[in-house]
């Protein structure tokens, strides 16, 4: 999933607080103070001098109306309830108020509402990833908490963050945790502006407490795995040799990303190749799966099929224009009713194969893999959206796609599951229970900056939660997690991760390309 707007018609845009009480968020009203409506002072129930704190919530609406992460129809309201009712009970020394915001309108008006008030802080919590708040709430001047809700808000926690960290920004301290005691401690470093320190104390002071609460680097010794890497120059010439198809509304000019063509094309193609695909060759292919997958989650047999000819639909197009790797924009192109079965499947089938399939036509992540397989004699890539979990000392690489034969081709598999695409709950995606204690190797290639994004972690989980993606590879990072949160601005959210200590090959590979190695950890 890469970076998207607000879902349209969202219904937050119209929902002011009393509406979200009344729609069954008891605990924001009963446990964490009151939910303030548009003129009331914010002082209203103050007593003892109690620091106030508004918490604010940047998601879409209390029930996710359409496909972003966590998933559509996501109740947040349990959610909330669980946050407001442990601040409440933990941070007894603060009073909180709670606020939604689907927006920068919305946040301006509460900044406008809390004028008059006598206001200590803010607590923005991203619940959806894209929701632009926390930006219009930072310009108060006064402390600002940043958290991640994780498998939710998670892309726009990390661009947003690192963007502030980028600017240094003086109000800004964030908290990127799964454990509700690490947000509470957080949350106590407002206590430093109520004794008289100022902005910057407050940052600094969450800062240490984050850091307190990330564990010290773990066993970093993996099992073995020797990799077979190509020579620089022969993994160079092969990349030429290859094709990528982007596949999206319209065709346009060939291009080259790292000397690798790409074809840019329309959806019309893939899907008449879709229409074309054998039914009984689609129903074999279909069976297989059913057969190999340690289960299937709420999939048709119907769902399989069209998911199969897709498949060999994606294979006839990549024979007829001798390419090896497609990507397409899967989502736009379903959503749209340009494509009628959801590439993930057949991505998957691809990857075994030693081809390359990628999701949401991410060129740039394409010719990443492309490199990385071409290197490797067959590795896989694995694009994802991660998420950062300080408290496990985690990077977790998510998405709804993933091979189960990550050693390559003529490798061992791993079990994987055949589930709905996890965003909207239709189609066919995958969860692959990726090989755990091995070396991975994360890049991104940017031919514009002629940069390599790199850092390596151990494989040590895997990550059963429904929300968001379905395959949730956690890794240990090597290297320093706190510098990890500093590049997702530059970069955008997507990772490539593949199997393998590759330090020393993708090194000598950016060196023959011309490019700088940016270790992100």
């Amino acid at each position: 999933m890469k970076n998207r707007g607000v879902v349209s018609g969202c219904a937050c845009c119209r929902m002011n607080r009393r509406r979200f009480l009344a729609a069954g968020c008891a605990a924001c009203a009963g446990t964490a103070g009151l939910l303030v409506s548009p003129g009331e002072s914010w002082a209203t129930g103050a007593a003892g001098g109690k620091m106030k704190i508004r918490v604010i919530y940047a998601l879409h609406a209390a029930q996710q109306p359409g496909p972003d992460w966590p998933n559509k129809g996501f109740d947040f309201r349990p959610v909330m309830e669980r946050i407001n009712m442990g601040l409440a009970q933990q941070c007894p020394n603060f009073e909180f108020v709670s606020s939604l915001a689907a927006g920068p309108e919305q946040a301006q008006k509460i900044l406008d509402e809390d004028k008059s008030a006598n206001s200590g802080g803010y607590l923005v919590y991203q619940m959806n990833a894209w929701n632009r708040v926390v930006q219009t709430i930072a310009t108060s001047g006064k402390p600002v908490l940043y958290a991640d809700f994780q498998y939710g808000g998670s892309g726009g926690f990390l661009v947003y963050m690192a963007d502030f960290i980028r600017k240094k920004a003086p109000n800004v301290g964030f908290v990127a945790s799964s454990r509700l005691e690490d947000l509470v401690e957080a949350v106590q470093c407002f206590a430093r502006v109520q004794k008289g320190g100022s902005a910057a104390d407050f940052v600094a002071a969450t800062a240490q407490v984050r850091v307190k609460n990330t564990p010290q680097t773990g066993d970093l010794n993996c099992k073995p795995d020797p990799v077979k890497v190509l020579s620089t120059q022969e993994c160079l010439a092969r990349m030429k040799q290859s094709k990528i198809l982007a596949v999206t509304t319209e065709a346009g000019p060939t291009s080259t990303l790292m000397g690798i063509p790409v074809e840019h094309m329309s959806f019309v193609e893939v899907n008449e190749a879709w229409k074309a695909a054998d039914k009984d060759e689609s129903r074999a292919v279909a069976n297989r799966w059913r057969k190999n997958a340690a289960t299937v989650i709420g999939v048709s047999q119907e769902t399989l099929d069209t998911s199969a000819a897709m498949y060999l639909g994606m294979k006839a197009v990549l024979k007829k224009h001798g390419a090896n790797a497609i990507t397409i924009n899967c989502l736009g192109g379903f959503y749209g009713g340009h494509i009628h079965a959801y590439p993930c499947l057949g991505f998957h089938e691809l990857c075994n194969e030693g081809l390359i399939g990628a999701c949401e036509c991410d060129v740039r992540s394409t010719a990443t893999m492309v490199a990385l397989t071409t290197l490797t004699q067959g590795r896989p890539g694995y694009i994802s959206d991660p998420v950062i979990d300080t408290t496990k000392r985690q990077i977790i690489y998510a998405h709804c796609v993933a091979s189960n034969k990550v050693f390559g081709p003529q490798g061992p598999t791993n079990p994987f599951a055949i589930m709905t695409h996890s965003e909207d709950r239709q189609g066919a995606s995958l969860r692959s229970v990726l090989p755990l204690g091995y070396m991975t190797t994360t890049v991104e290639f940017e031919q514009g900056r002629k940069e390599v994004l790199f850092h390596r972690g151990k494989a040590v989980a895997n990550d059963p939660d429904d929300r968001a993606c379905r395959t949730k590879l956690a890794a240990e990072p090597v290297g320093d997690i706190e510098k990890l949160f500093t590049l997702w601005d530059q970069w955008g959210w997507h990772r490539v991760t593949c199997y393998g200590d590759l330090k020393e090959p993708v090194f000598a590979l950016a060196d023959a390309l011309g490019y700088k190695v940016v270790e992100e950890a």
